[in-house]
């Protein structure tokens, strides 16, 4: 690769930037159990509407779908393909105080995993290669940089609709309540510290869900209070066209390289 030039100190703001990004992505991480969530059968009619919420989360057997989701800081997008142990998923975060816009994109196929990374916003930051970079996780020194494959629920709806104190059905397939963020595995979902920061808040953080006509999760969303100097954001999770999204495959010939040293570089801080 030929590395674009400019001065060290350019280089390590955007090795920061990327850092920042791997070490905040709680949102697509699933932070709860692989297993599907405690809750009564799917049409069950005895079943409460937290029940039905729970059951309404993916559990792996619905095929590859689609997912996005926000956060306060940065949107992202990918598709799940539960049969291959697979998904991907894109990343992109606002221009920090430098101008730089970072976007990465993972692609995790089991224990198998690509990169692809664009930096802009200011000349001489680091280029690499338009392809999915393979990646050595032997060439990392720190395991947890890059994401792995834990399940299907990546949204992390499992364990906040989990930690729902209320729920109720507002109208058919949309449900409203309240979820404590405050400690367990929900807070997990947050940023590390935002749970704490939010005080007695987070125990009554208003949520939003829908269960779409295929009687499986559409969306979850949460209304994350101020607290301190951060401001009030929504914390999304959609998941979409169940079983009709393509599968994930392996890239293969010229969709594909090997990962160059400065991905290594960049991902081990």
């Amino acid at each position: 690769m030929t590395q674009a030039t400019g001065t060290a100190g350019t280089i390590r703001r955007t090795i920061g930037v990327v850092a920042a990004v791997l070490a905040t992505t709680t949102l697509l991480t699933g932070c709860g159990s692989t297993e599907e969530p405690p809750g009564a059968p799917r049409n069950s009619p005895s079943a409460s509407p937290k029940d039905v919420l729970l059951a309404a989360v993916p559990d792996g057997t619905e095929g590859a779908f689609r997912f996005s989701g926000k956060d306060s800081s940065r949107t992202l997008s990918g598709r799940i393909d539960p049969e291959a142990k697979a998904f991907e998923f894109n990343s992109t975060m606002p221009a920090d105080s430098d101008g730089i816009v970072v976007k990465m994109s993972f692609l995790v196929i089991e224990d198998q995993n690509w990169l692809k990374a664009t930096f802009s916003g200011r000349p001489g930051l680091p280029k690499f290669p338009n392809k999915w970079m393979r990646l050595d996780r032997t060439k990392l020194t720190d395991s947890e940089a890059i994401p792995t494959y834990d399940g299907v629920d990546q949204g992390n709806a499992g364990p906040l609709i989990q930690a729902a104190t209320s729920v109720e059905e507002q109208s058919p397939g949309r449900y409203v309540g309240f979820i404590d963020v405050s400690g367990g595995e929900a807070a997990k979902a947050l940023d590390d510290g935002e749970a704490a920061a939010l005080g007695e808040a987070a125990r009554k953080v208003p949520f939003t869900a829908v269960i779409g006509a295929d009687k499986h999760l559409a969306s979850l969303t949460l209304k994350i209070p101020a607290a301190g100097k951060a401001k009030a954001y929504d914390y999304v999770v959609k998941y979409a066209d169940y079983g009709t999204t393509p599968k994930i495959n392996a890239p293969t010939g010229a969709a594909e390289t090997k990962a160059p040293a400065m991905a290594y570089e960049m991902l081990n801080g």
